[in-house]
């Protein structure tokens, strides 16, 4: 019996331009390997075997990267984006009763089958993971009553306006009665429209807190914070490299020239050339065919691929994208490919 799932895959990841310019925030590297390859594995793993992708922008990237996944994957484009509600119903398959719904851009390693349980042992119309946060402001603030009912819903609160600091995580359960109330083809937002709307209603929401990791990756600090998360072992996610030393990691064909420093904990990719006198790390990650030059210094940063840092130059809490070539000082950066 198929498991139905909807993956929302549309966004423009604007707070990560240059870098997203051209690619899907889906398809931002962790570890040299795209995030939606990552949670496309792990679902087939436990059992979801029909997964709709819901894809506007950078829509060929993703259909020509996964085109070896025909059969696992069926592939829906917005015509337009239509927010995450107007989303969903254009993506909404023909057949499936209940539906796991994920934004398809927030990494974690939760559990999906209780928040399922709970769904259904509560005759949900809808259910919304919750993860608890510090500062709920950028976030969609949910209150849940003692049987884990949603009582009240705040897109983005400002100061004052929060209903708690459990918010909305990005991962639902719906049933195919629910999203068919959505207007087809129209744009919706689930968060601003559709939860307050459908609350108001008296339509059975519920909220469950959810147990394990999770992290939006839309601005550098989350995404450097993921890749410090992995290091420390507190993001479950398997580094694809062997262990060489305590808190050091190196795939195949890494060299270190003598005279080269290397300040743990670090991920050196496949090919990455770190040449005499260059310093890199703490806290840093290298893609494939990655070259750090005499002199050169690299931490608290991520460098996707074939990226070539230059003699002498410095880059600190940066990340840096494929085939770019840093000549001069980057702090605190986002740099796409070509000459800095």
């Amino acid at each position: 019996m198929s498991r139905y799932a909807i993956l929302l895959a549309g966004g423009l990841g604007s707070r990560l331009h240059p870098l997203t310019q051209d690619l899907p925030k889906p398809m931002v590297p962790i570890l040299g390997k795209p995030w939606l390859e990552w949670l496309l594995e792990r679902l087939n793993r436990e059992g979801w075997t029909a997964i709709t992708l819901s894809l506007h922008y950078g829509k060929d990237h993703i259909m020509e990267y996964f085109a070896s996944w025909k059969e696992e994957l069926r592939f829906v484009v917005e015509p337009e984006l239509l927010g995450t509600a107007g989303a969903l119903r254009y993506a909404l398959p023909d057949e499936g009763d209940r539906f796991l719904v994920l934004n398809a851009d927030i990494v974690h390693s939760f559990p999906l089958q209780p928040l399922w349980d709970f769904h259904k042992a509560r005759g949900a119309q809808a259910t919304i993971g919750l993860v608890e946060v510090e500062d709920p402001s950028a976030f969609g603030s949910v209150q849940v009553d003692g049987e884990g009912r949603v009582r009240a819903f705040r897109e983005k609160p400002k100061a004052g306006e929060a209903v708690g600091r459990w918010v909305n995580a990005g991962i639902y359960i719906f049933e195919r009665s629910f999203l068919e109330t959505i207007p087809w083809g129209e744009r919706r937002s689930l968060e601003r429209d559709v939860f307050p709307r459908r609350l108001a209603e008296g339509v059975k929401i519920y909220g469950l807190p959810l147990e394990g990791y999770w992290q939006d990756i839309g601005t550098r600090d989350r995404y450097l914070k993921l890749h410090q998360d992995i290091l420390k072992g507190t993001c479950p996610l398997e580094i694809p490299a062997l262990l060489k030393g305590p808190s050091l990691w190196q795939g195949e064909g890494v060299r270190v020239e003598k005279g080269a420093r290397v300040f743990p904990p670090v991920v050196l990719g496949e090919g990455t050339w770190i040449e005499e006198g260059a310093q890199v790390g703490p806290w840093t990650v290298t893609g494939r065919g990655v070259r750090i030059r005499k002199g050169a210094t690299v931490v608290d940063s991520v460098l996707w691929d074939r990226v070539e840092v230059a003699r002498g130059a410095t880059i600190r809490r940066s990340v840096v994208g494929v085939g770019a070539q840093v000549e001069g000082p980057i702090q605190d950066g986002l740099v796409a490919a070509g000459s800095r």
